[in-house]
C-alpha cells in the first residue's frame, strides 16, 4: 500500500496546486490514484475528484476517533496504487496548540504514513534547509519523507535549494514548481470557487500534469511513499445491513453539493439505496424513506429555487407524511419560509421550518464545535454530543427552541457558547456539517425513525 501526506509549511505555500497536479500526473501514468483531504473541506475535495476523475474522502481528526479514522482511510486506500492526501494549514497546525490534533502532523502520525513537505522557494536559497531541519527536529513521530519546492522557476535557482537541503537535512528534493499564476484558484466567500461551477480551468490539468512530470520525479515519489503499515478496513457491526430496504432521496445540484462522500457511502454499506435528485430542476420529491438536505450555496440559487414551487410543495408533504428529513447548513435555509441574499432581496423557501435565513457581510461562524442535544432529536437523544463544523455568512432567526447547545472547546478552555439547530416532527436542521461515522449510533437512530412510519 502507497500513500503520502502532502503537507505545507504554512497555508498558501502551495498544497492545493502541487496536489491537484500531482492527482493528475499520476492518474496519466494509468495509476489508480485515491486522493484525500484532511480535516472538513468540502471544496478541496470537489477539485480533487475533478481532476483525478475519482471521489475525494475527508479525513477529520476532530469527527472522528483513530479507529474510525483508519477505516475511512482504508476503505478507499486498500483499492488504490498510491493515495494522496493532501494536509492542511502549516504541518503542525491544528485545532490549539497540540501539533498533533486535527493538524496534518496528527493523520499521518496515525495513518503511519510518509509526508512530502511544501516549501515556498520564493526569495530564499540555503535558509530552506533550517525551515526543512526545524520540521524534521519538531517532532519523532512523523517521516519528512521528501521536499518539493514551489514557487522556483530558474533551474540554477533550484539548484541552490535541492543542494542546502539535502547536504543539511538529508531528505530527498524531489522537484520543484514554477510559478503558474493562470492556474491560482480564484477566491469567493466561502474559500475557493468550486469545482461544480468552474470550468475556466478544464484544459488546464493536463498542462500542469505535464509540468509535474517534468520537474518533479515521480518515480522516486512513488518509492518513498510505501507504507511501513498497511491498514486494514473493519467496519462497526451494528453498521451490518441496518439501513436494507430504506430509500434515501439525496438533494444534489448546484445549490447543495456539500456532503462528506464517506457519509453517502456508509448509508449504502449499511444497506439502505440512495436516489438522487434535484431541489433546483425536479418537481417533486423520488420515492424515499428519508430525505438528506446537504450544504452548499443555496444563496446563490434562491430565484430559481422559490421558483421551483411543486419541488417546495413536494418536500413539506414529505414532512406532513413524517418522513425523516435530516439538513445541513444550505439544507436548514432551504427549509425555512425564506432567504433574504446579499442583495437583500426575499426569496420564498419550503416553509418547513417557521423562520428566515438572512445572508451577511461577515462569517458567522466557522470552525469545529460540540453540539449537546438539549431533546431528543432524529440524530441522537437528549444530552448526547455531536462532533461537528459550522461555516456559514448566515443567520438563521426562528421562533424555534433550538435542538442543540453549541460550544467551542480548545485545548481545555471553552471559547464561546451559543444555541442552535431545530427538531420540529420528523425533521432535524442545522448549520453543523456531520460526519456520521463517528458514532454508528447516529445513522441507526436516523433509520428507526423511517422503519416507524
Amino acid at each position: 500500500m502507497k500513500a503520502l501526506v502532502i503537507a505545507g509549511t504554512n497555508s498558501g505555500c502551495g498544497k492545493t496546486t502541487i496536489t491537484l497536479g500531482l492527482l493528475r500526473a499520476l492518474a496519466n501514468r494509468k495509476l489508480n490514484v485515491q486522493p484525500f483531504k484532511a480535516g472538513p473541506d468540502y471544496i478541496d475535495t470537489a477539485w480533487h475528484t475533478k481532476v483525478a476523475g475519482v471521489t475525494s474522502r475527508n479525513l477529520d481528526g476532530f469527527m472522528l476517533g483513530d479507529d474510525a479514522l483508519l477505516n475511512a482511510f482504508a476503505q478507499q486506500a486498500q483499492q488504490a496504487d498510491i493515495s494522496i492526501i493532501e494536509g492542511v494549514m502549516g504541518m503542525y497546525d491544528g485545532y490549539g496548540n497540540d501539533p498533533y490534533y486535527c493538524s496534518s502532523a496528527g493523520l499521518a502520525a496515525t495513518l503511519d504514513c510518509p509526508v512530502i513537505l511544501i516549501v515556498d522557494g520564493k526569495a530564499v536559497s540555503t535558509s530552506a534547509a533550517a525551515t526543512v531541519m526545524g520540521f524534521q527536529a519538531f517532532s519523532d513521530k512523523v517521516n519528512i519523507a521528501g521536499v518539493i519546492v514551489n514557487h522556483v522557476s530558474s533551474e540554477g535557482h533550484f539548484d541552490l535549494l535541492k543542494t542546502a537541503i539535502e547536504t543539511y537535512c538529508g531528505v530527498p528534493v524531489l522537484g520543484r514548481l514554477p510559478k503558474m499564476p493562470d492556474i491560482e484558484l480564484p477566491s469567493r466567500h466561502l474559500g475557493l470557487t468550486t469545482a461544480q461551477e468552474s470550468t475556466q480551468f478544464d484544459s488546464s490539468w493536463d498542462r500542469l500534469a505535464e509540468v509535474v512530470e517534468a520537474h518533479i520525479d515521480l518515480d522516486k515519489l512513488l518509492e518513498v511513499a510505501q507504507l511501513t503499515t498497511p491498514v486494514i478496513a473493519k467496519e462497526p457491526a451494528e453498521f451490518a445491513q441496518s439501513g436494507q430496504g430504506l430509500t434515501v432521496a439525496v438533494a444534489y445540484d448546484q445549490a447543495f453539493n456539500f456532503y462528506y462522500q464517506d457519509n453517502l457511502d456508509l448509508l449504502q454499506r449499511c444497506g439502505a439505496s440512495i436516489t438522487y435528485f434535484s431541489p433546483m430542476n425536479d418537481e417533486q420529491l423520488p420515492d424515499c424513506d428519508m430525505v438528506y438536505l446537504g450544504g452548499g450555496f443555496p444563496e446563490l440559487h434562491a430565484h430559481q429555487l422559490a421558483l421551483n414551487r411543486s419541488m417546495l410543495a413536494s418536500l413539506k408533504r414529505a414532512h406532513e407524511r413524517r418522513i425523516p428529513i435530516y439538513a445541513e447548513c444550505g439544507g436548514l435555509m432551504y427549509l425555512g419560509e425564506g432567504l433574504i441574499d446579499q442583495d437583500n432581496h426575499q426569496h420564498s423557501m419550503v416553509g418547513l421550518l417557521p423562520g428566515t435565513s438572512q445572508m451577511t457581510k461577515s462569517l458567522k461562524r466557522f470552525g469545529y464545535c460540540y453540539a449537546k442535544a438539549t431533546q431528543n432529536t432524529l440524530l441522537c437523544d437528549v444530552d448526547s454530543i455531536i462532533r461537528g463544523h459550522e461555516f456559514h455568512y448566515s443567520e438563521f432567526t426562528t421562533a424555534l427552541e433550538p435542538a442543540f447547545s453549541l460550544y467551542k472547546e480548545r485545548d481545555g478552555e471553552i471559547l464561546s457558547k451559543w444555541q442552535g439547530g431545530y427538531q420540529l416532527d420528523n425533521t432535524l436542521a442545522s448549520y453543523l456539517h456531520v460526519h456520521f461515522a463517528q458514532n454508528p449510533q447516529f445513522l441507526l437512530n436516523w433509520f428507526k425513525r423511517a422503519r416507524q412510519l
